[in-house]
């Protein structure tokens, strides 16, 4: 098995992938060792010394240090991913529920047109990138024409991601609907 890594945007982070699929249906990010409980891999992740987040997306793994260098980590945080692979041990047990998106959710039913579109506009044209460098986004809620979203992964604890809501998708979505007026951070 050979796992490839790629630098992210945030120099805290670092995206391994290990060539097929991760997580079968949307992300998951795990921000702390009690949350790692639902993955044996995360909880593998969390014992490395220096280790302070995991993101799971659809065929990467971004990995956020607090401490250390990568030139150390990296050769513990491998082993880990590898390991759990070979293993053939489900990445979520059987504890994890995942979120259900909708539940989190806020806009006002006249306004169910505009999010259908925003979601949309997110889904074809932001995800793809966002998930290049090791992240995604997530729509949270559009109230008063402002669009709040949530970054996770590689992109949460980004330099650029305030770049990226305000000059990238607050530009996107500004443009295909008059609607919005702004793009803020959940």
């Amino acid at each position: 098995m050979f796992i490839q890594t790629e630098a992210t945007p945030n120099p805290a982070t670092l995206k391994f992938l290990p060539g097929g699929q991760v997580l079968e249906n949307g992300s998951r990010e795990i921000e702390n060792a009690e949350e790692a409980r639902v993955s044996p891999l995360a909880s593998a992740l969390f014992a490395i010394d220096g280790v302070s987040g995991v993101f799971f997306g659809p065929d990467f793994i971004s990995v956020t240090k607090s401490s250390g260098e990568w030139q150390h980590l990296k050769p513990a945080i491998l082993g880990a991913i590898m390991e759990h692979f070979m293993s053939g041990e489900p990445l979520l047990g059987s504890n994890a529920l995942d979120a259900d998106r909708a539940a989190s959710e806020f806009y006002a039913p006249e306004d169910a047109e505009t999010v259908s579109t925003i979601k949309e506009l997110l889904e074809s044209r932001v995800r793809p990138a966002v998930a290049g460098d090791g992240g995604d986004i997530v729509f949270r809620g559009f109230k008063d024409g402002v669009v709040y979203l949530q970054m996770k992964g590689a992109c949460s604890g980004c330099p650029s991601s305030t770049a990226t809501l305000k000059r990238g998708i607050q530009n996107l979505l500004c443009h295909f609907l008059p609607d919005v007026k702004a793009v803020e951070q959940a």
